[in-house]
């Protein structure tokens, strides 16, 4: 079967799809209803089915005669550790830890809030939630107190489990005074934290609210999978960004194993014994679905990287994992190896490792602009596949679905809609526009099995943020086309199309063109006001390592090329070259604070942002 006939399968008759697809993973008490529809225009997947994701992910596949096979790699170039897991030793430290939260009152329903860096004992906590019906929340270990604080008061966790120190390239960050301050903060107080003490620093103890994790498990019972309903929640993520009050994300225990173990087929081509790795990190949702769950579910090896794609201790970082442990398929972010790029332009470090166990590089969570795709497909020699996903629907929207049929590359499109969801490109009023025109990317309901159920705690900003501005869709919230072949195309955020002179135009595109520049290593185009056309572009840029073009230049010759590419009518004159772009600890562009520095508007520094510097050097370069 092609991808044409099972897309239209799956959105034709989609019971009778997914009862296909339910019938890959071990249920406790297979499903006999597949969708039940809620009053919300959505509704709930495998409603009366029961399993448990901890024995979908583990005892499945020992029963399944892989426990001796390795599970989880532990890679970390900060520490200079490597340690492995075969399923019967993860299944047992999971067990052993799913014990020792019984044993301090944790059960079925009540929150885990963890805290930690990447390190085995992080996917430990998280499958050991999951083994008796708790719901976790991952927080990324890089957040401030205070956000951590908000966190807390959301989720009201029973229990909080943390490590002592995490390492970022060769500075240790304390993490337990980081804890006792958010804590201290919230209004709500966990019964007992729960920490792991790492080699690098010990931290102190709080008598009878602080164990050992060490202890604990020394002394602890295995506990067998206990189990939940399909509805039932495995996890609340909060997305990264968030200001005010935040938005969790809650995720199913049923329809999240489905469309997971679907989707490592369909998007990753994966099969049982393969090793995959997700850079990413498990505070991400990157790391919720295909560090630990996805991988798992499919039989795989996964792989847990405690370090960089550069500076830990080169940028050939990537490359030694990859032939170090046999890597089949990689998956991470444009800007992983944009950086890569930049410091090794030529890709000398490259040659010095053997990659060919690498069957394909898969990118994800920003645009992946033509110049990197470019560069990645001339250096390695193997298929580089886009898609397009995001924290709310955690599998792929889009894709090139290697899995069924690997179809044509189109750089700056993430191929095709993924089977079970319904793409248009609508405008407000949900009327599909024209191929090749710009507008909403939403996906008509009901969504498909894996995604987002509610906001924790508050159904009603659900409704309003995802799925009452386009009635009869999930609003994405990106901004795109759809070519005449049906491939997406995602520019970007809607708030990126920018208003000039009343044409709307896409900073996206012209971020591609000012990307395809030889000196370029990374960009942004944002829009800025301006008193006579509303909003003019102004670009950000990296230079390579080792070009030497000048500055003056190099303005005039992006300013030709946009010019040549999109128009005059993009009016793009100018373009700062920086020395880092603000992102994300996730690794995303901080566009609304540029735009708002070069609007000479007051900003709050984010708690996500990986070095607050980085705006005082924007903003001189702006004249603020």
């Amino acid at each position: 079967m092609g991808y044409n006939s099972e897309f239209r399968r799956s959105i034709d008759h989609p019971e009778e799809f997914w009862r296909d697809q339910a019938a890959n993973i071990n249920w406790i008490r297979p499903p006999e209803t597949i969708w039940q529809a809620t009053d919300n225009g959505h509704g709930l997947w495998f409603p009366d089915g029961e399993l448990n994701t901890s024995d979908v992910a583990l005892d499945a596949n020992i029963r399944a005669g892989r426990g001796e096979q390795t599970a989880l790699i532990y890679d970390s170039p900060v520490t200079d550790t490597t340690r492995s897991f075969t399923y019967n030793e993860l299944t047992h430290q999971v067990a052993l830890f799913a014990g020792v939260l019984r044993d301090r009152g944790v059960s079925k329903g009540d929150r885990v809030i963890i805290y930690m860096p990447m390190v085995p004992e992080a996917v430990i906590a998280m499958l050991g939630c999951a083994r008796i019906g708790a719901i976790h929340s991952v927080v990324f270990g890089g957040f401030a107190a205070h956000e951590l604080a908000v966190r807390i008061d959301d989720a009201k966790p029973k229990a909080l489990v943390t490590a002592s120190c995490g390492i970022e390239v060769a500075k240790v960050i304390e993490y337990k005074p980081l804890v006792d301050t958010a804590i201290e903060q919230a209004r709500h107080k966990p019964d007992c934290c729960i920490l792991f003490q790492r080699p690098q620093v010990t931290a102190g103890m709080l008598s009878g609210r602080d164990y050992d994790w060490s202890e604990l498990m020394a002394s602890a019972k295995p506990v067998a999978p206990v189990p939940v309903k399909s509805t039932d929640p495995l996890y609340i993520l909060y997305t990264s960004g968030t200001t005010g009050k935040p938005k969790g994300v809650v995720r199913d225990n049923g329809g999240h194993a489905v469309a997971l173990r679907y989707s490592m087929q369909l998007v990753y081509n994966a099969r049982p014994g393969d090793v995959y790795w997700a850079a990413s990190d498990v505070g991400w949702v990157v790391g919720h679905s295909y560090i630990v769950y996805g991988p798992l579910f499919a039989g795989c090896t996964t792989i847990l990287y405690e370090g960089k794609p550069v500076k830990t201790p080169d940028a050939g970082a990537f490359w030694r994992v990859v032939q170090d442990h046999k890597v089949n398929m990689l998956f991470t972010a444009p800007t992983a190896f944009r950086a890569v790029r930049k410091e090794d332009p030529e890709a000398d470090q490259l040659s010095r490792y053997d990659i060919s166990s690498l069957k394909r590089l898969f990118l994800a969570g920003e645009r992946l602009d033509p110049a990197t795709y470019d560069w990645l497909r001339e250096q390695t020699g193997l298929p580089v596949l886009d898609h397009w996903w995001q924290t709310e629907t955690g599998w792929a929207i889009c894709c090139n679905p290697v899995g069924i049929e690997l179809m044509a590359t189109k750089p700056g499109s993430a191929t095709v809609p993924s089977p079970g969801f319904n793409v248009q490109v609508v405008d407000m009023e949900g009327t599909q526009v024209p191929a090749g025109e710009q507008g909403q990317i939403a996906v008509k309901l009901p969504l498909p099995p894996g995604c987002m159920m509610t906001v924790w705690g508050d159904d009603a900003r659900f409704r309003k943020t995802y799925l009452e501005p386009i009635k009869g869709f999930y609003t994405s919230g990106d901004g795109g086309f759809v070519d005449d072949d049906g491939y997406v195309y995602v520019m970007g955020r809607t708030d990126d199309v920018i208003n000039v002179a009343g044409h709307r135009l896409s900073t996206g595109e012209m971020e591609e063109v000012v990307a395809s520049h030889p000196a370029v290593a990374e960009c942004c185009v944002v829009g800025a006001s301006d008193e006579m056309k509303g909003q003019i572009p102004v670009g950000l840029v990296l230079i390579k390592d080792g070009a030497t073009i000048d500055h003056d230049e190099l303005e005039e010759e992006l300013v030709d090329m946009v010019r040549e590419k999109i128009g005059a009518i993009a009016c793009f004159r100018r373009a700062l070259v920086v020395d880092r772009l603000p992102k994300t600890r996730s690794g995303k562009i901080l566009r609304r604070i540029i735009r708002q520095i070069a609007d000479g508007e007051e900003y709050a520094v984010p708690s996500t942002i990986d070095d607050p510097t980085i705006l005082e050097d924007i903003s001189k370069q702006f004249g603020r």
